[in-house]
């Protein structure tokens, strides 16, 4: 992009603005700019090849979604769905770890490679017409990372971990924590052993639940993020 906001694209984003929105010169078409913000592009002219913007920008970006997800690595054709639907609903961070039950080949997908994980990313970005792109981190030792570099990954949040059980839900958490930034921490499909939720009890997780069901890793993320959004997070 040019100092006069102007853009020429020949990518995947030109091939969408031709054969799905069909645009023409002087239609004027949603843009945003990664990690920053949102904008309105007026086209400027359209080829076989190239099509070009004239972009304007709001002042600023729009805020970082309020929750956080701390998630133990799932199988990899299961990683590989979450990520663009992580990204869509609507999450700041996400941080991956070990557990007990799960195995540890999982760690040598190249799904866990930034190349690979944030075109899927920007995908749900895409979709859900939103710019902040989730910040990742991986961390082998879940001992480690709850009680050494949480505190420095995540100092001022609530902290909710998720398990089947008698527990509030989700929503009734967020609720409660009247607009504070949330870590939610979602186990492998096998759940958290018990040395596990006393780690995290003593570091400060309150446990919620959807009830009694065990869910695949990614059904739990999508309803549990979407009962949380529902249940009043701030961007």
């Amino acid at each position: 992009m040019d100092t006069h906001g102007v853009v020429h694209l020949s990518d995947l984003r030109a091939t969408h603005l031709r054969r799905v929105l069909h645009v023409s010169d002087g239609q004027p078409v949603r843009v945003g700019l990664i990690d920053g913000p949102f904008g309105e592009g007026l086209v400027l002219g359209v080829t076989d090849e190239v099509v070009t913007l004239r972009c304007r920008f709001e002042p600023a970006p729009p805020a970082r979604p309020a929750i956080d997800l701390l998630l133990a690595v799932p199988r990899p054709k299961v990683l590989r769905r979450l990520w663009s639907q992580l990204a869509a609903l609507g999450v700041g961070r996400i941080i991956l770890t070990n557990a007990a039950k799960v195995e540890r080949n999982y760690f040598d997908t190249h799904l866990l490679t930034t190349a690979v994980f944030r075109p899927l990313l920007l995908e749900g970005l895409q979709q859900a017409r939103d710019t902040r792109v989730p910040e990742v981190s991986v961390h082998r030792q879940l001992k480690v990372l709850v009680e050494d570099r949480l505190d420095d990954l995540c100092p001022t949040e609530v902290r909710l971990l998720a398990h089947p059980g008698d527990a509030p839900s989700v929503a009734e958490a967020v609720r409660e924590a009247d607009g504070r930034r949330v870590l939610l921490a979602v186990g492998p499909e096998g759940g958290w052993t018990d040395y596990e939720l006393g780690l995290f009890s003593a570091h400060a997780f309150r446990q919620v639940s959807m009830g009694t069901r065990t869910l695949r890793t990614d059904t739990a993320c999508v309803a549990l993020l979407a009962l949380a959004h529902n249940g009043g997070l701030h961007a």
